[in-house]
């Protein structure tokens, strides 16, 4: 049984990322640029934002943290994306989801533009995944898609099993499977069976939300079980899959913490170095 260590592969990636930074700075006279928004005080937020400022700093891109006021009209905070994409040095926007009350979080991602969407939330970069044309991925599930080739776990001609349909992961993972020739099955809420489903996977993908959702009766053995799901419970942090109890039977599972997570931001970098270099083309 192999562990999917995340937090390994996502430091080999920023010493990749790393080289590869210092040879673009040399030939284009600066680094790539990340604007990342914040809007209110909401603490996991920040945690996060945290995380991807820290990550900047280590591969060498130029973080610009806005961390703006909850108060802040919708107007305003649209003027500051506009002013974002005028300027020249930030080659990727971030608008830290979610918003405060009252904000259309919905209309401030369409106002970014695609070519610096470095979440890969645009309805134009969307639309070009679900074409299967180049365009930025979302971070979450292009950092799975990753993460599976750096293990060479290929999914062509694999059934996938899908748990959840969020416009976030579970969409666009699907999408991306689809791409790589695997046979994809969306489950969610109203899914009928959801264990029989699973029961036929060679590859489960858990984002529902749901502490240890995926048990060890519902998985057939030597699948692969990639966890989304990230839970506080009075044991800690834990997944959307029964990892204790799946980890003998399964021929490759992504813990919790250190699994998804760390691959999430990694795969930030990368679309920000991807949108860099395409906008100095």
């Amino acid at each position: 049984m192999k562990i999917l260590n995340g937090k390994e592969t996502a430091a080999q990636i920023r010493q990749e990322l790393k080289e590869e930074i210092a040879q673009l700075k040399s030939q284009a006279g600066r680094a790539p640029g990340l604007a990342v928004i914040l809007v209110g005080e909401d603490p996991a937020s920040q945690v996060y934002v945290r995380n991807k400022e820290k990550a900047c700093a280590e591969v060498g891109i130029i973080s610009k943290g806005f961390h703006l006021p909850a108060e802040i009209t919708q107007a305003e905070l649209e003027d500051k994306i506009c002013a974002l994409n005028e300027d020249p040095e930030v080659d990727g926007i971030l608008l830290q989801l979610p918003l405060p009350k009252g904000l259309d979080s919905q209309r401030c991602l369409d106002l970014i533009l695609p070519e610096k969407d470095v979440d890969g939330f645009h309805p134009v970069n969307v639309g070009k995944l679900t074409l299967g044309l180049d365009g930025l991925r979302s971070c979450t599930p292009a950092g799975i898609m990753t993460l599976l080739k750096r293990y060479d776990l290929s999914v062509q001609g694999k059934k996938a099993v899908v748990i959840g349909r969020s416009n976030i992961v579970g969409k666009p993972l699907a999408l991306m499977l689809l791409q790589e020739n695997a046979t994809v099955t969306i489950c969610h809420s109203r899914t009928q069976d959801i264990a029989s489903e699973v029961s036929q996977a060679d590859f489960v993908f858990a984002a529902v939300g749901r502490a240890k959702f995926v048990t060890r009766e519902m998985v057939k053995p030597g699948a692969v079980v990639v966890d989304v799901g990230i839970n506080r419970t009075e044991e800690g942090l834990v997944g959307d899959c029964d990892f204790e109890n799946l980890k003998d039977i399964v021929s490759a599972i992504t813990p919790v913490p250190g699994g998804v997570g760390p691959m999430t931001i990694a795969q930030l970098l990368l679309n920000t170095v991807q949108s860099f270099k395409l906008r100095q083309k």
